[in-house]
């Protein structure tokens, strides 16, 4: 993943990490289930909040900027001491929805790419699912469990990435670990990922002012000395187009600031020499992404997994010998539509055949690519185990790539290239510039429902103990009534040739005899 931040340009379109008083902060709910080996889900009341790097940062008690445009003002930020002492970051509550374009009812997230609000015009966002006393995030720890959502990512068109992940992120945002990181996790702060990003501009609680450059195509951001590092896993990065499940690995093991090589940056934002390979993190990333293994047909509009409907997603995260103890062997995933289990799709790397993200499977797409992914020397399936066994934050966000137009995920990069393992997807090779998908597709949105976690197995039906009943099964199969999942209709009929009545779910109303 290649991500940047765009920001709003709000009366002060920036942040602190200390938390203002002119507004109060209001969280929009948002759902999360806990599913058991039964099938049996329990929704629990949690809520989001954005990250701060959207936020207003103004003067201490006062609505007067400390950073507008995509400029520090030197006259309060002259040294970083200087600014954290003048300035703070403003909680949200209307501004959801009004400036962010940030919706959530129920277990439904719904994320607009471009808002025109009273006082600006924002662009995308990042939000971060918090726990339920609103002062720290959700920590998941998925070792040997699995993680579901839907997914509508029908109104998002070439060059926009919808996008759900975890991260190695601390749970009350840097407030124990930093001194001077006094808003927390409340307030989005602590960021990290594995590209190292260097566009927040707060890292461990002090501002990133240090030589910080303008980004020249977009207003709103720039990049500081420092970037900020973790472990990455992306369950789904997807447009319409295409899509890509993704595996980032890091030799840190938690929130990370970092500057220099240890960044890993590329040639041309905060160094003019290259050392992308050689920072703490993967940037490439092992990926599944079934477009990169010559399977155009899979996703996509009126695909096997037909981008036009909402999706269910199950990522398994497996140990070799099933228990919570034994070690990660595995990340599966498989997908749930119109009722119907839809299995990955399996793959031949370097001869052997792989269906999920393993050490294996990474060890030989990166000898099949040749595109330096150092997903292993970086600590491979390890790291992860690390990142899951410590616990992880979930990121929802929606963006557009000032650096590299998306193509890494929907069309054909890099662009010169003949290898056909670089093809990504079918969007144009001029496709994806900010201001052009800005400009033209600002209604588009992203919508993330019905989040659960639980054991394999546990999240839906097609493994043991579903929380709904697949298409074709019988919804008492297990002794107890569990219902068809939506979109499916239970039919009493002969579906076998014993001659015995009994339910199955079905679309539609057609019934098989």
């Amino acid at each position: 993943m290649r991500r940047t931040v765009t920001a709003v340009s709000f009366l002060a379109a920036v942040e602190a990490q200390k938390a203002g008083n002119l507004k109060q902060e209001k969280n929009p709910d948002l759902s999360l289930s806990e599913c058991d080996q039964n099938g049996g889900c329990t929704s629990s009341a949690r809520s989001v909040t954005i990250d701060s790097n959207w936020r207003w940062t103004h003067k201490n008690g006062k609505p007067e900027n400390c950073y507008t445009g995509n400029l520090w003002d030197k006259s309060i930020c002259d040294t970083p001491d200087n600014c954290w002492s003048n300035c703070e970051i403003e909680g949200a509550d209307e501004e959801y929805e009004q400036t962010y374009g940030i919706r959530a009812k129920g277990d439904a997230l719904n994320l607009t790419f471009v808002t025109q609000g009273p006082y600006s015009r924002n662009v995308g966002s990042r939000v971060y699912l918090l726990d339920s006393d609103k002062e720290k995030y959700q920590i998941f720890k998925l070792k040997n469990r699995e993680f579901s959502f839907t997914v509508d990512a029908s109104q998002l068109p070439c060059g926009l990435n919808g996008a759900l992940y975890f991260v190695s992120m601390d749970a009350d945002g840097g407030k124990t670990r930093y001194d001077k990181q006094q808003a927390g996790a409340k307030y989005g702060t602590g960021y990290c990922d594995a590209q190292c990003p260097h566009d927040l501009k707060w890292i461990n609680g002090m501002p990133n002012a240090e030589d910080w450059i303008p980004q020249p195509t977009d207003k709103n951001s720039g990049w500081g000395h420092y970037g900020t590092c973790c472990t990455e896993l992306d369950m789904w990065e997807a447009n319409a187009v295409s899509k890509a499940f993704t595996m980032h690995s890091c030799n840190v093991t938690e929130q990370t600031r970092c500057e220099g090589v240890a960044c890993g940056d590329n040639a041309g934002h905060v160094t003019p020499e290259g050392h992308r390979f050689d920072g703490v993190c993967d940037k490439n990333g092992c990926d599944y992404a079934t477009a990169r293994f010559g399977m155009e047909s899979f996703y996509g509009a009126g695909g096997t997994v037909d981008s036009n409907k909402p999706v269910t997603v199950v990522t398994q995260f497996v140990t070799v010998d099933g228990t919570d103890a034994g070690d990660l062997k595995e990340v599966r995933q498989f997908y749930v539509q119109d009722g119907k289990k839809i299995e990955t799709p399996s793959v031949k790397l370097q001869g052997n055949t792989y269906d999920s993200i393993s050490e294996d499977m990474c060890k030989d797409w990166a000898a099949t690519t040749k595109d330096g992914t150092n997903f292993i020397e970086k600590g491979g399936m390890k790291s992860v185990q690390t990142a899951l066994e410590k616990g992880m934050v979930l990121v929802m966000s929606l963006w557009d790539d000032h650096d590299a137009n998306m193509l890494w995920l929907d069309s054909n990069y890099p662009v010169d290239s003949k290898d056909p393992t670089m093809y990504r997807g079918k969007c144009d090779s001029k496709s994806g510039v900010a201001k052009d998908v800005e400009e033209k597709n600002g209604k588009s949105s992203v919508v993330f429902s019905d989040l659960k976690t639980g054991p394999i197995g546990s999240t839906t039906a097609g493994g043991g103990g579903g929380s709904c009943t697949a298409k074709d099964q019988d919804p008492y199969a297990s002794g107890k009534h569990v219902a068809c999942c939506s979109g499916l209709a239970e039919k009493l009929g002969q579906w076998d040739q014993t001659g015995r009545w009994y339910y199955h779910c079905v679309a539609g109303e057609t019934m098989v005899v």
